[in-house]
């Protein structure tokens, strides 16, 4: 299979038992309407292309732990739209999870997501000596005192750090899944993956900036300047449009430039500038993601 069936197989996979009789049924549904039909699983591929690159063939192990990531980045979206947060009305094209299941079970499909990312982790099938550096970092990555919990709680102080807020609430995770990849391969050091990571995600997180300012309902499935709005912090807003791309390309180049030494480093550094231009958004052809 080619890596995105490999993706959804392994989400499908973690999320059977929301199928079963004794699962509430709108719960169940909630949680599928937050993970199908995704959107670009950038977090899950980057984590199977580093595990590729450090030398490890295809499992279910390691798509596994690509799946968790993603069920945990559903997760985040779906309480980042609740009416406490953004009060999106729209994620991917469709009715939010709180619109379309209401405010509760939206909460409860969110953590719900976020037990079976562990849950799945667990299951695995990973060497037992590497999956205790992967839960680890996948925990990091979610919690405190910089993982996606953190990065959202940065919006209701008075001040923040525009950086260190990106870096929790969207960089985390990406660093994450270079890690988790790096790790679940057996690379000798996980840890030195943690820029390209943070990297690969700052830049999406100015592709996002980029979106919220230039784009369209239509094209890109969500509501647009809402950060405006909200009065959050957005890289476009203090870099100008030329700027963020600008940003983007300096991103780029320290992604690959902190890829450690392993068998497929050339081929991951081409794979990541490749993903990473094909997100960014033109004046005149704005992509969901």
């Amino acid at each position: 299979m080619d890596v995105e069936s490999r993706i959804e197989c392994a989400l499908m996979s973690a999320l059977v038992s929301s199928r079963e009789p004794d699962c509430p049924p709108r719960l169940a549904d909630a949680v599928q309407h937050a993970v199908f039909p995704g959107g670009a699983r950038i977090r899950p591929k980057l984590c199977l292309a580093v595990a590729a690159s450090c030398g490890a063939s295809p499992s279910t192990a390691l798509d596994a732990v690509a799946a968790s990531l993603e069920l945990l980045h559903c997760a985040s979206l779906v309480h980042d739209d609740l009416p406490c947060f953004d009060n999106a009305d729209l994620r991917r094209g469709r009715a939010s999870v709180h619109k379309a299941f209401g405010e509760r079970l939206a909460v409860l499909a969110g953590d719900a997501l976020i037990v079976t990312a562990f849950s799945s982790l667990a299951e695995a099938g990973l060497p037992a000596e590497r999956l205790p550096m992967v839960l680890a970092t996948v925990g990091m990555a979610v919690g405190m005192p910089a993982g996606i919990v953190a990065g959202q709680a940065w919006e209701c102080e008075d001040q923040l750090d525009l950086q260190a807020y990106q870096q929790a609430k969207t960089g985390a995770l990406f660093a994450a899944a270079c890690m988790a990849g790096a790790a679940a391969a057996g690379h000798p050091q996980p840890r030195a993956w943690a820029t390209v990571g943070q990297c690969v995600g700052e830049a999406y997180q100015v592709f996002d900036d980029l979106r919220d300012v230039q784009g369209q309902v239509a094209d890109i499935g969500k509501p647009v300047g809402r950060d405006q709005a909200l009065g959050r912090p957005n890289v476009v807003h203090r870099r100008g449009v030329d700027g963020a791309h600008l940003y983007i390309g300096e991103l780029m180049q320290q992604a690959v430039g902190s890829i450690p030494e392993c068998v497929g480093k050339q081929a991951l550094g081409l794979l990541i500038r490749a993903e990473v231009h094909k997100l960014v958004p033109k004046k005149d052809a704005l992509h969901a993601a």
